[in-house]
């Protein structure tokens, strides 16, 4: 059996240049996804070529300009993750892009892998992202859905964004400091969690014709799940700045 820590890539250990935490599908043995954090102090601005991956740009806290192939998008971000969901852009596989933040910010850049050519960067509205609350009791979560079929639709790319209220119980434990990551075994899929500020910042992608959830539960922690039909939601989910107006 696998220990844990054959996964865990506490933080400090993937950091690389300008990247506070940089996973590519090379490091962390998958086939698809990527994640890094970018953090840019006031005035600063990063050149970003996307090569063969597909990017989103999503301010974690603060809000920045994005110009990508001649256009310009301006990403209001927010104050924080737990605070509110967020604008974000989308940049297509072959880009050059230059994000730049007159404030300073803190940004997740999740990527995948992609063959498809001929996308057009674009503009992601916070107004449009679905917000989920999952579980029940100590178990409650928050799913901020970004760039889902449907939704938002880029060719390889999934991501959400998983928030868990003070005191709740949370699955991954070993990365709560911020920047670390937790990458799941290429036998499972092609996945990432990295861990920042409390919440996890998840891109999924796979090989696929329909971009669609492919997850299933162990069904180890099951009898977990079955006590939840005796309890509801966490009150405090969604959180105030999330809730659909």
């Amino acid at each position: 059996m696998t220990s844990l820590g054959t996964y865990h890539l506490p933080k400090g250990t993937s950091a690389d240049g300008p990247y506070d935490l940089a996973i590519t599908p090379e490091s962390a043995g998958w086939a698809y996804s990527g994640l890094r954090t970018l953090t840019l102090r006031p005035g600063e601005e990063h050149a970003l070529s996307t090569g063969e991956n597909e990017f989103l740009v999503l301010p974690l806290n603060g809000g920045c300009t994005v110009a990508v192939d001649g256009r310009s998008f301006e990403l209001g971000g927010r104050t924080d993750v737990f605070s509110a969901v967020t604008d974000f852009a989308y940049l297509p596989r072959e880009s050059q892009a230059v994000i730049s933040s007159a404030q300073g910010s803190l940004f997740a850049l999740p990527c995948a892998r992609t063959e498809q050519k001929g996308h057009s960067a674009r503009y992601g509205r916070k107004e449009d992202v679905p917000v989920e609350p999952r579980g029940a009791g100590a178990c409650s979560l928050q799913v901020n859905n970004y760039c889902l079929p449907g939704t938002f639709d880029a060719e390889r790319l999934l991501v959400c964004e998983v928030l868990t209220p003070g005191g709740n119980w949370s699955s991954y434990p070993p990365h709560k400091n911020g920047f670390g990551c937790l990458r799941v075994p290429p036998r499972e899929r092609s996945r990432a969690w990295g861990r920042v500020y409390g919440t996890d910042e998840q891109p999924m992608a796979g090989p696929g014709q329909d971009r669609a959830w492919l997850i299933c539960d162990d069904p180890a922690p099951s009898r977990v799940r079955d006590t939840w039909q005796a309890q509801f939601v966490d009150d405090r989910l969604p959180f105030e700045g999330s809730r659909q107006r």
